[in-house]
């Protein structure tokens, strides 16, 4: 009879832990982003600040990555995680609040303490990659997070419909009391973590100046691939639900056309690493856009939830490929000696980029409407596709 090594039985352990906590910690980005437009409408009295609480959200998500990653090398990501989960919670309630003191601010304040749960929940594909001993094994088990984001793309949309008219006297307000109940959830799963101190590892080796790696094409062109695909998404995805609403579909509709999305979103990662693969990340990466771009075609042609719902399936494909396609293309713009401060770099701009995506998408449905916003992206996608497509071409050269 063949026992399990303790040293596996743990690493499942944790990988299961993390599951369960990606489920629910991934949750909480669709309810806010499903109606803090929707509430916004609600709340304030100024038009082109409907979409500032998903806005602020996507900003504290942008400044929260560097603070996160100091708390994990200090205290280690279980204590860090606990705190993200306990403010994950605060966010929630302090939300839900606002809806019911009828307060914008607080409102916003509440979205914008999430981005830092968020940020905590994005690295825990990382700390699953860091649970296994075996490096062979450690794609596998990133990809296995993403079931998480699987269920969690279930559970946000679902818990919006079950919960949005909970209480009557403040509509919305029993979503985000949800989604605090969630990370509370998420609270005793991450404190049970048992995962293994990890050295700091110096790498040797000669770095260039990090303002020489971001001016050469390589790393212009992956950058720009990064940034177009995931700003565009949070842009369109942060639009889509009032623009729903106010073409006369329901906040129900709203909400399951955003939980395709982001099923949409994580679904195609159990294969586009063997595309990529077999493709090339270039070839994905202006796949990927260009399913953006045709997200964009499909939504101006009509108004119906085939074509709403149609074309936030296709964004979400779009950005898969392509954001994924990307940073597959920032891993061959640096020496292992400059690893982490070219991620940082690139991570920087994209996530920042989605903040200001984000607020701009309130001012501009308000004033240009839907179909301008869509018409308005399809340059971007294709210059960048273009970019992509001159730089494959003169690598094939090359060689």
């Amino acid at each position: 009879m063949t026992t399990t090594p303790p040293a596996q039985t743990n690493e499942r352990r944790n990988l299961g832990l993390l599951i369960a906590a990606q489920s629910l910690g991934g949750a909480s980005p669709p309810i806010i982003i499903s109606l803090g437009g929707l509430v916004g409408q609600q709340l304030s009295s100024n038009p082109t600040a409907t979409t500032l609480p998903v806005s602020l959200y996507q900003l504290g998500l942008a400044l929260s990555t560097l603070p996160a990653a100091w708390l994990m090398n200090r205290m280690g990501r279980r204590m860090t995680y606990m705190i993200g989960a306990l403010m994950g919670a605060m966010s929630g309630a302090v939300a839900a609040q606002g809806i019911a003191q009828s307060d914008f601010v607080m409102f916003c304040i509440g979205t914008s303490l999430a981005g830092f749960y968020a940020a905590c929940v994005q690295s825990y594909r990382f700390a699953a990659a860091d649970a296994v001993s075996d490096t062979s094994h450690q794609a596998r088990a990133i990809s296995r997070i993403m079931i998480g984001g699987l269920i969690a793309g279930i559970i946000g949309p679902q818990v919006v419909i079950w919960t949005r008219d909970s209480l009557p006297a403040t509509p919305f307000a029993g979503s985000f009391y949800s989604q605090a109940a969630l990370a509370l959830l998420a609270l005793p799963l991450v404190a049970m973590l048992r995962l293994p101190k990890t050295a700091n590892k110096v790498i040797a080796g000669d770095a260039r100046p990090l303002s020489e790696i971001a001016r050469t094409p390589q790393f212009v062109v992956a950058a720009a691939a990064g940034v177009v695909s995931y700003g565009l998404m949070a842009f369109l995805m942060t639009a889509a639900p009032m623009a729903m609403v106010g073409c006369g579909h329901t906040v129900g509709e709203a909400a399951l056309g955003i939980q395709w999305h982001v099923l949409s979103m994580f679904a195609p990662s159990f294969f586009t690493g063997r595309l990529i693969n077999r493709f090339g990340n270039r070839n994905i990466t202006s796949l990927g856009l260009l399913m953006i771009g045709g997200a964009g075609v499909l939504a101006l042609l009509g108004l119906d939830l085939f074509h709403f719902w149609g074309s936030l399936i296709l964004l979400g494909v779009g950005w898969n490929f392509g954001f994924i396609g990307a940073t597959s293309m920032v891993t061959e713009c640096y020496r292992p000696a400059e690893r982490a401060k070219v991620q940082a770099l690139n991570d920087f701009l994209v996530f920042g980029t989605v903040a200001v995506a984000s607020f701009g998408s309130g001012q501009l449905l308000h004033t240009v409407g839907w179909n301008g916003i869509n018409i308005g992206m399809l340059p971007l996608v294709a210059v960048v596709v273009v970019l992509v497509a001159l730089q494959s071409r003169k690598l094939k050269a090359a060689t």
